[in-house]
């Protein structure tokens, strides 16, 4: 089992940047793959970004292709989410997630393991 806590949030103008981190316990952290999601008020949660155990396969929604990278450090048991560029439409609860499977799901019910979320504003 793995805990997850996000850190790294914040009040942001549009255009600016905020790197948040979900930090993990536990010695297996880098044979999960881990996975970023967002949820808006009265929307759903969506996927954001995920990136397998190695960091090399990455993927994210289209809305933050360009703007967005997601990166780990095994040595740490961290994985980063870097938003740059941000709009007002990236405000939302951020939430890190954690999978055993042995490929990258971009959906909800394929990860075990959830942190409490980061709230991320961004005001235009």
């Amino acid at each position: 089992q793995v805990q997850l806590v996000e850190s790294g949030g914040g009040l942001v103008q549009a255009g600016g940047s905020l790197r948040l981190s979900c930090a993990a316990n536990g010695r297996t952290f880098g044979s999960y793959r881990m996975a970023w999601f967002r949820q808006a008020p009265g929307k759903e949660r969506e996927f954001v970004a995920a990136l397998d155990w190695s960091g090399s396969s990455t993927y994210y929604t289209d809305s933050v292709k360009g703007r967005f990278t997601i990166s780990r450090d095994n040595a740490k048991n961290t994985v980063y989410l870097q938003m740059n560029s941000l709009k007002p439409e990236d405000t939302a609860i951020y939430y890190c997630a954690a999978s055993r499977l042995g490929y990258v799901s971009t959906s909800m019910t394929q990860y075990e393991y959830w942190g409490q979320g980061t709230q991320v504003i961004v005001s235009s």
